[in-house]
């Protein structure tokens, strides 16, 4: 069976699968020895993939050498089933290739639009040639409200809602509605943009915020939740 983590930036996914078959998904809120712990005690784990966005080295990977488990901790000088056409592939971060895979795994041969909707938004794109072609790095809505309120002196700290009008009648609806229709403005815009050039343009919604946006898009695209821990267990799969 393989094991697949994605240590984000705010909290913590595993998965097992076998081969492609996905069997069990925990989420939390940080990454520690329990974690892997509880999971070789349920299932008979072989092999797994690491993918962190921290700059700390991850202190599951002590835990799963000590298990005896051998881990690909993905990076872009890992193997995999596209091309990379970054300039800085090194900067970029194994979740964004994480997605991408998991996008290939499901349309490959299609031009594809990830948006991953979490701490920051990004928007990478598969070519149907199979080539990551690059993406754009916006901040996520959590990191929009609290920009507002660190750095003025007067405006509140305002969460999301699904209650909010174009306009504000007041300061905490004002901000909400301002960053809420903000972000979906953004995502819609980003969509029509890229389908001048890509006209059969496939887009997928994912991340922490991503079911939420998702409802609130008016352009056609597919949400999948799990796209990134998927995209892991593809590249486990494709480096075996």
């Amino acid at each position: 069976m393989n094991l697949a983590i994605d240590i984000g930036n705010t909290s913590c996914k595993a998965g097992v699968y076998t081969l492609s078959r996905k069997e069990y998904i925990i989420r939390h809120d940080w990454p520690d020895d329990n974690l892997i712990e509880d999971i070789i005690n349920r299932f008979p784990v072989k092999r797994a993939i690491l993918s962190s966005v921290r700059k700390s080295e991850s202190p599951l990977t002590g835990s799963l050498e000590n298990a005896g488990i051998p881990t690909v901790l993905l990076s872009f000088k890992t193997p995999l089933p596209f091309r990379l056409q970054y300039e800085s592939p090194e900067t970029l971060g194994a979740d964004r290739i994480a997605a991408v895979a998991g996008a290939h795994n499901l349309f490959g041969n299609r031009d594809v639009l990830i948006i991953d909707a979490g701490t920051a938004v990004t928007y990478d794109m598969l070519s149907s040639a199979n080539v990551y072609v690059g993406g754009n790095i916006s901040p996520g809505l959590g990191m929009r409200f609290r920009a507002l309120n660190e750095f003025t002196g007067n405006l509140p700290l305002v969460s999301r809602s699904d209650s909010f009008g174009n306009l504000g009648v007041n300061t905490t609806e004002a901000i909400r509605s301002g960053v809420q229709s903000g972000l979906i403005f953004e995502i819609n815009d980003y969509i029509r943009t890229l389908k001048n050039n890509y006209y059969e343009l496939k887009i997928i919604i994912t991340g922490g915020d991503g079911e939420y946006l998702s409802g609130k898009v008016d352009q056609e695209h597919e949400f999948i939740p799990d796209l990134v821990i998927n995209g892991l267990n593809y590249i486990l799969n494709y480096n075996a």
